[in-house]
């Protein structure tokens, strides 16, 4: 039981790191701008890196604590998996592939900047395609995750209500065109799934305390 305790520290660690990307990570712009900005870009995406592995580690300590033996949980591990590798790549290429790669271009022409305008856009393509996996991935994750919390009743309750919520208003906002590989509509979406995740990390943790106390009183 003990790695479901540590599961829920490292979502909330995981969530406290994908709030300060937010935060820190600067409006996009030209090459003029983005020169600027390269180092804060550098940081926030480096931030995000971190929280990956705290992220996916704790969704396995959910997994264990839903357990491992149901398909549902493990489908959604898996579906949630996906979807931040997909955010992997992305802030590797938007945040430490494009700032290494517009530094060769520092003093260059207006010709040369307008030489690279293509291969800008190429990068952003790529960048807002894994952003929306990123943004299916965890949605459809945290849908099964709430059907399974009702089916396993392993959790709150609420928190699946939540969850289930949460993740159909996205799934039916990306589905009408809503567009959350901008960064307002990317902070939207990851504002609101950090509030779930921070509430299931929080529960993890408690459910361990309560579980605890039952064991000395014999409850």
């Amino acid at each position: 039981m003990a790695i479901e305790k540590s599961a829920g520290f490292a979502l909330l660690l995981g969530s406290l790191l994908m709030l300060s990307t937010m935060v820190l990570h600067p409006e996009g712009g030209n090459l003029q701008h983005l020169l600027k900005v390269a180092r804060i870009v550098v940081i926030s995406h480096s931030v995000a890196l971190l929280a990956i592995p705290l992220l996916g580690i704790g969704f396995w300590g959910l997994t264990k604590r839903m357990g491992i033996n149901h398909f549902l949980p493990l489908l959604s591990f898996a579906v949630m998996i996906t979807g931040l590798l997909a955010g992997m790549m992305a802030a590797t290429i938007n945040g430490l592939a494009l700032p290494i790669f517009i530094q060769n271009f520092q003093n260059e022409t207006a010709e040369a900047a307008t030489f690279i305008k293509p291969i800008l856009r190429n990068n952003i393509a790529l960048n807002q395609a894994f952003d929306y996996v990123f943004v299916s991935a965890v949605s459809l994750s945290i849908l099964f995750w709430s059907i399974a919390i009702f089916a396993l009743k392993k959790l709150p309750l609420w928190i699946g209500y939540f969850g289930l919520l949460l993740s159909v208003t996205a799934l039916a906002m990306l589905i009408s065109g809503f567009e959350f590989v901008n960064l307002h509509g990317f902070r939207l979406f990851v504002l609101s799934n950090v509030v779930w995740i921070s509430l299931v990390g929080i529960a993890l943790i408690r459910l361990k305390q309560v579980e605890k106390s039952h064991s000395f009183t014999g409850v």
